[in-house]
């Protein structure tokens, strides 16, 4: 790794000498027939995602099991971070309830020493200094495997321990409101979907036209046609096998069949006859429908061709229909086809249990739809291709925005390891100070048998809320202001966070808020749709 200039009061490390355990487990004997409906939860690859941990896929092993894998028992607060296959490199803090679960060979224990604060040194090994590294091919991460030796020989900027406090507080602040963002521009994504279905029914039922037809005195009522009136042919594709080398014509496939559009990308060709030619190339106006696939979602997809199409061969899990321009435009039946009403029909019509679902040229013939006169078409294609183009403008500004917020993670973890990211004390005890007595009274505990301070059990991360209102009981004095002062160095937090950088057991820490939040020194606000605590004054 490169050498950098660092903050004043910050030394850089090896993982080696920052933690007490790097480990990782194995599989249980057995494999997949060792899990258990409950037990000891055995933490595999597929739970490990940066800042959080996915419970969907959690196992279970029984006691002997359990017992067998005693060496990769998990504490709470412990780093995790995968160490083989597609999502190395992945890491987070082990949850409370965690504790005294296992880990299998995908995943390794860092647990770290009291100078090393575990949401820091998790939040720079998910940094992209350390991602980029793990993908380094010079660094030697070849079989998309982290060794324990790689581990251990990872270096870390290291801060006095009240700055790595302020860091991951902060951290845990600015990157809980960066996924707020990303959850409201999610909900942005579902708002265009909806506007869009909301567009095709309006345009489809009538209502996107009806002041366009009054305004000219046209009757409210349309004709019921079935689709196969209004076709002047219905046909299945081809059934000759395709390949990428480009010979013969091209031949468009489910791939290329988009909603509403046609896709070159992806094409294959094949040589066929004139005949062929002629019965299956495509002209301008014509609509593919997608009428088999594993994917209920695909079945029904219809896509329009443009002049851009002329000529092109299809296969034969699409139909091509091919209207009367003369009664029905290309372009309305295309807003019908994608209607959540013709969806709706076409999914229970394809449904299937044999795992590949089918809509046929007959049932297509069959459909029903509204049919208005040209004139009431045009404008109905007109109207709707406004509203799309505000959706599109608005989705091609969504997809930016997106863009902005997936940069700041990164850019807010670099800003973090380079000592940007909250102000330096300059009364800190410098890291290297902390860690030189870290190790002189671990040796000291050593020679005298006591047991590891952090082989104790740590306090719940999510106590019992206190009644703020009742007599705290007695306990041993705190200076008046601690959590104020806490808050006045690391901004507004959230009262986990704050109770995490007090290092207050639980039931201490809710007593120390009520009286300062009692005595008026920090308070409660809103901010960002949660309650957070700030310093008054």
């Amino acid at each position: 790794m490169e050498e950098r200039e660092l903050p004043v009061g910050w030394e850089t490390f090896k993982i080696a000498d920052l933690a007490e355990k790097v480990g990782s487990g194995a599989t249980p004997r057995g494999g997949q027939s060792a899990y258990k409906p409950e037990g000891t939860p055995l933490i595999r690859s597929t739970n490990i995602v940066f800042f959080g941990f996915k419970l969907d896929g959690l196992a279970f092993i029984d006691d002997d099991q359990a017992d067998a894998l005693a060496s990769a028992e998990v504490h709470a607060n412990d780093v995790l971070l995968n160490i083989t296959g597609a999502s190395i490199g992945r890491v987070t803090i082990a949850p409370e309830w965690a504790s005294g679960a296992r880990v299998n060979q995908h995943v390794c224990i860092i647990r770290a020493l009291p100078c090393i604060e575990p949401k820091y040194l998790s939040s720079y090994l998910s940094s992209p200094e350390i991602q980029s590294l793990i993908f380094d091919k010079n660094y030697g991460v070849t079989r998309q495997a982290l060794t324990k030796q790689q581990i251990l020989d990872l270096e870390v900027p290291v801060s006095p321990i009240n700055e790595q406090r302020r860091i991951a507080a902060k951290l845990d602040a600015t990157l809980a409101a960066v996924d707020a963002c990303r959850q409201r521009l999610d909900g942005v994504a579902d708002l265009l979907k909806r506007f869009r279905q909301a567009v095709l029914a309006a345009a489809t039922s009538g209502e996107l036209t009806r002041e366009w037809r009054e305004g000219r005195g046209i009757c409210d009522s349309w004709d019921e046609q079935p689709l196969g009136n209004l076709l002047s042919d219905i046909r299945y594709g081809t059934a000759q096998k395709c390949t990428y080398e480009i010979c013969g014509k091209p031949v468009l496939r489910i791939p290329n069949i988009l909603e509403g559009s046609i896709s070159l990308e992806d094409l294959k060709y094949a040589d066929f006859d004139q005949k062929e030619i002629d019965k299956l190339a495509i002209r301008s106006g014509d609509l593919l429908v997608i009428r088999s696939n594993g994917s209920l979602d695909l079945v029904g997809r219809t896509a329009l061709a443009t002049d851009a199409h002329e000529g092109l061969l299809f296969a034969g899990y699409l139909i091509r229909l091919r209207p009367r321009q003369q009664v029905v435009f290309p372009g309305y039946l295309l807003l019908v086809l994608l209607s959540p009403g013709t969806r709706r029909c076409i999914e229970l019509a394809a449904r299937s249990t044999s795992g590949v679902n089918n809509i046929n040229s007959k049932f297509l013939s069959g459909l029903q739809l509204g049919l208005p006169a040209l004139e009431e078409q045009d404008e109905i294609i007109r109207c709707a291709q406004h509203l799309f183009t505000l959706a599109d403008q608005l989705e091609a500004r969504l997809h930016a925005a997106r863009k902005v917020v997936d940069r700041l993670t990164p850019a807010l973890l670099a800003k973090a390891f380079r000592g940007e990211l909250v102000p330096q004390d300059p009364g800190d005890e410098p890291a290297s100070v902390l860690l030189e007595r870290i190790r002189a009274a671990r040796q000291a505990e050593a020679g005298a048998g006591k047991p590891s301070r952090r082989g104790r059990p740590k306090a719940a991360a999510n106590p019992a809320p206190v009644d703020r209102n009742a007599a705290p009981a007695p306990s041993e004095p705190l200076p008046p202001d601690l959590l104020t002062q806490l808050l006045r160095e690391c901004g507004a937090l959230s009262e986990r966070a704050l109770l995490a950088v007090s290092e207050l057991e639980p039931e201490r820490f809710e007593q120390q808020l009520f009286r300062e939040l009692e005595k008026g020194t920090a308070r409660e606000v809103q901010a960002n749709g949660q309650v957070l605590l700030e310093a008054v004054g």
